[in-house]
């Protein structure tokens, strides 16, 4: 038996050594005459695999690209093409769709003009995919490119100036355009349009004012939130047992001075709060609202609060106890004994802090996460406060009234109830945090059906484990089904049968802020969602012009919550539908997308040069640098030169309000014509 496992794990290993060079290229740069140049890779491909065309329908297969990230001393001439190559197309069952392919073996190329031998600097990638007929395998390829001045081929002789081309290449446009996606099409604007159409707009806008500005009232429920968060995280296990250590405490400070004892407990209280406010004052004085918002949609960040989520869940299930090493706590907790007065009180708050850390982390987190969404510096730590109160108010009245404890359920069999129902809900909302990474780098591993369907399983096994069907290591034996337990299964058994018909493109306008959005899904059967016309600015804005309509932009993030929210109580109103796809040329920028641009953009903001590399990077800045502002959702309405026509508008669920917004902009925008 171990003579066939050890030749299979041989196989295996063979055929994958073997399949990992299934391609082999050069690069290099040959001279074509006077001054031009030609980027050259060159493949050989092995038989039985192919690689991609540079153009590959949306939701297709990787196609072959060029990023430049710095050229210095040259310019581009037209785009990144094949040549010598026999391009194969076929229809594809499984991406139900046609592309492109090369066998054997292909070639392309990017013409350079070269201004400056002395400066020539070319950094970037070329990046692609080959894959295998017979089984579908496929590996990713990816070339570093480095070429410097002594790269240059020896021949090589400038002739002509840096006017000559920028000519060139500005007559290779519509060349380029072909090769383009469509969300990146280059379009007839000229330079001068493209840079008036980036002209900052900030005072006009003023001059409308806000309509549905709800940014008070959005810290309002940031602020709420936290609270509501702090509630939530009372009732972990993980915070329980910090009551009777709080009563001991307090007991032991103050036997007779009942004055100093209030005092004492207020201070406690007031210590838990600065403790957490802090904290989200140090994150968004480290990293700013804006990265925050930008960490939050970030591959890295998300998978890892997935992973963090999926493992309390799993030990809440009972698979194991996750605690934190006991020398810290304790080193804590004799802390807080030898020292007195406002210190032993503070490392008291700072122990309950620590100690509760595993069951109020994904709660703080979350809560930061959706609080950086709003693009407000202090939205973080107004979050914080509210999550610091609802946990301080009760541990200052138990410090106040020792007492109280007597009245408290002890924990037993109920708590590790407690423990797996927030398992169930860590585990729904850990899909949350892969959704966003999914979407925002295009995956697609977790569309819209997939995440109901495993909500939906979610949920019906916790209704299942409520109604003592569904036992877990260190539950109790439940003799009877207490009315509380059953008014939950109820609950938990109707909310996963109402997410069934979303299978079907149901909006579920409850869950919306969850679930991936509507274009995700695979199939549906409804027909009111609204689906922007354009994801490229300066294409849509073409396109309204020469269609005479105004514009309204729509600033989202596949990590927005409210835009969401909007989308599915706002835009699926049917007068709402029918000015959006009549009335406007809506256009989409998702501020999150993390897509590479074809070339690095360098722009200045705040006195430093910054650098856009990716599609959500050209959008934010564009949001910031034009609109003045960086939260989402965000709607501005435009004339065909960039300028405003109305008020903006930002999370403002009221229907009324919104169709009152776009008629104000249609208004305005006739009155112009």
């Amino acid at each position: 038996m171990k003579k066939i496992l050890f030749l299979v794990i041989a196989l295996v290993s063979f055929s994958s050594i073997y399949a990992q060079n299934p391609a082999t290229w050069t690069v290099n740069l040959v001279d074509k005459g006077n001054g031009n140049v030609e980027l050259t890779a060159k493949f050989k491909i092995e038989p039985t695999w192919h690689i991609f065309d540079l153009t590959v329908p949306e939701g297709g297969p990787m196609p072959t690209t060029i990023a430049i990230d710095k050229l210095s001393g040259a310019t581009k001439v037209g785009s990144f093409k094949a040549v010598d190559s026999k391009l194969k197309k076929k229809y594809d069952d499984i991406f139900q769709m046609e592309y492109g392919y090369y066998e054997t073996q292909a070639t392309f190329v990017q013409q350079l003009k070269v201004t400056d031998k002395a400066a020539f600097v070319l950094e970037g990638d070329i990046r692609g995919q080959v894959c295998s007929e017979i089984d579908g395998q496929c590996i990713p390829i990816k070339i570093d490119l480095d070429f410097k001045s002594k790269d240059l081929p020896s021949t090589l002789t400038v002739a002509g100036g840096a006017a000559e081309a920028v000519t060139s290449s500005e007559d290779t446009d519509v060349e380029e355009a072909e090769n383009d996606s469509v969300s990146q099409t280059i379009t007839p604007l000229t330079e001068g349009e493209i840079s008036s159409l980036w002209k900052p707009v900030i005072s006009e806008l003023k001059t409308y004012g806000a309509a549905g500005d709800t940014s008070d009232q959005s810290i309002l429920w940031i602020f709420f939130g936290g609270f509501l968060g702090g509630l939530v995280a009372l009732l972990t296990p993980c915070v329980w047992p910090m009551i009777p250590m709080t009563v001991s405490f307090f007991l032991k400070r103050n036997k007779k001075d009942r004055a100093k004892a209030i005092r004492d407990a207020v201070t406690y209280g007031i210590g838990i709060i600065i403790i957490y406010v802090t904290l989200g004052l140090l994150i968004t004085g480290i990293f700013g609202a804006s990265a925050l918002n930008d960490l939050s949609t970030s591959a890295l960040f998300n998978l890892i609060f997935f992973g963090l989520l999926v493992l309390f869940a799993v030990s809440f299930f009972g698979a194991f106890e996750m605690v934190l090493p006991s020398s810290w706590t304790n080193k804590m907790d004799s802390k807080a004994d030898s020292t007195t007065g406002i210190i032993s009180i503070f490392f008291m708050a700072f122990t309950l802090a620590l100690v509760s850390f595993s069951c109020t982390g994904p709660i703080i987190g979350t809560l930061l996460v959706q609080a950086a969404g709003s693009g407000s510096m202090i939205a973080p730590a107004i979050g914080m406060l509210g999550f610091a109160i609802a946990l301080a108010i009760p541990f200052t009245m138990f410090a106040i009234f020792p007492s109280l404890l007597e009245s408290m359920p002890k924990s037993g069999g109920w708590l590790n109830s407690v423990k797996v129902v927030l398992g169930f809900l860590e585990l729904a909302l850990a899909l949350k945090f892969l959704s966003v990474a999914d979407l925002a780098y295009g995956w697609g591993i977790l569309d819209r059906e997939v995440f109901l369907v495993l909500w939906i399983v979610i949920f019906v096994l916790l209704g299942v484990y409520l109604l003592g069907k569904l036992k877990l290591p260190h539950d109790s034996d439940l003799k009877y089904v207490s009315v509380p337990r059953l008014f939950l299964a109820i609950i938990s058994f109707a909310f996963a049968v109402y997410m069934v018909p979303g299978l079907w493109g149901a909006p579920l306008k409850a869950i919306s802020a969850f679930s991936p959005p509507l274009f995700t899904q695979d199939f549906s059967l409804y027909k009111g969602e609204v689906h922007a016309m354009f994801d490229d600015y300066e294409s849509g804005m073409e396109y309204a012009r020469r269609n005479n309509k105004p514009v309204m932009i729509d600033f989202s993030g596949y990590g927005c919550v409210n835009c969401r929210k909007m989308e599915a109580s706002v835009w699926t109103d049917a007068h709402v539908k029918d000015i959006l796809e009549k009335d406007y040329v809506l256009i989409t920028l998702m501020v999150d997308d993390k897509k590479k641009l074809p070339e690095v953009i360098e722009v200045q903001e705040n006195g430093k040069t910054s650098k856009l590399k990716t599609i959500g990077d050209k959008w934010s800045y564009l949001q910031r640098h034009k609109f003045g502002t960086n939260s989402q959702p965000y709607y501005v309405l435009l004339d065909n030169e960039g300028k405003p026509i109305g008020p903006s508008y930002a999370y403002n669920e009221d229907v009324s309000e919104y169709i009152k917004f776009l008629n104000i902009g249609l208004e305005n925008y006739k009155k112009q014509k």
